[in-house]
């Protein structure tokens, strides 16, 4: 049964999760190393695969870096969950497969080490400690689409119409309204 790590603090920023002397790479298991580093020190050793952060709200807030996504996810982190994330790495964690969850209360249910159950379908995670149950804002299908893929390019690669339309200009999404490459203007 997976664990939380608790990191209670609201504006956990990108610098905390994977700081910046460390982005001289973009492989998971290296950056997985210096996981929360900054924030605690401990951290890599004590994170399990499948183990789940609860963080304050904000989280991931700072420089747009998917690095923050990809070393949590190297050190086998399944799931953030947070009461709300800054806007680019709430989207950094969906195209990169990674689940970010909102959900209001979430630091007051957990001490750090309470073994958890994170129900996707139902939308619940629960305290095993304590019986508590909460329930996260629900994650969209698309996204759950991405996680199961991998990541935003595996979908992609996954899904040949869509793949076919990204790789030349006169894609659907560039046909309608004048000027778009790949359509000739029609004069009366």
């Amino acid at each position: 049964m997976p664990k939380v790590h608790v990191f209670a603090r609201d504006h956990i920023n990108t610098d905390e999760i994977i700081p910046a002397r460390h982005l001289t790479t973009d492989v998971e298991s290296e950056l997985a190393k210096y996981a929360m580093e900054d924030y605690d020190r401990d951290f890599v050793r004590r994170v399990r695969p499948g183990d789940i952060i609860v963080a304050g709200a904000d989280f991931g807030c700072g420089s747009s870096r998917e690095h923050a996504v990809w070393a949590l996810r190297g050190a086998g982190v399944a799931a953030v969950i947070a009461p709300n994330f800054a806007r680019i790495y709430y989207r950094n964690s969906i195209n990169n497969g990674f689940l970010a969850l909102e959900c209001d209360g979430i630091v007051e249910a957990f001490q750090d080490g309470d073994p958890a159950d994170l129900d996707l379908k139902g939308g619940t995670i629960t305290n095993t400690r304590t019986g508590q149950q909460l329930t996260f804002v629900p994650v969209p299908q698309f996204a759950l689409d991405v996680q199961k893929a991998g990541g935003w390019l595996e979908y992609m690669k996954a899904n040949d119409q869509a793949a076919l339309e990204a790789e030349t200009l006169s894609a659907h999404s560039t046909q309608a309204g004048h000027g778009h490459p790949g359509q000739e203007e029609q004069h009366a």
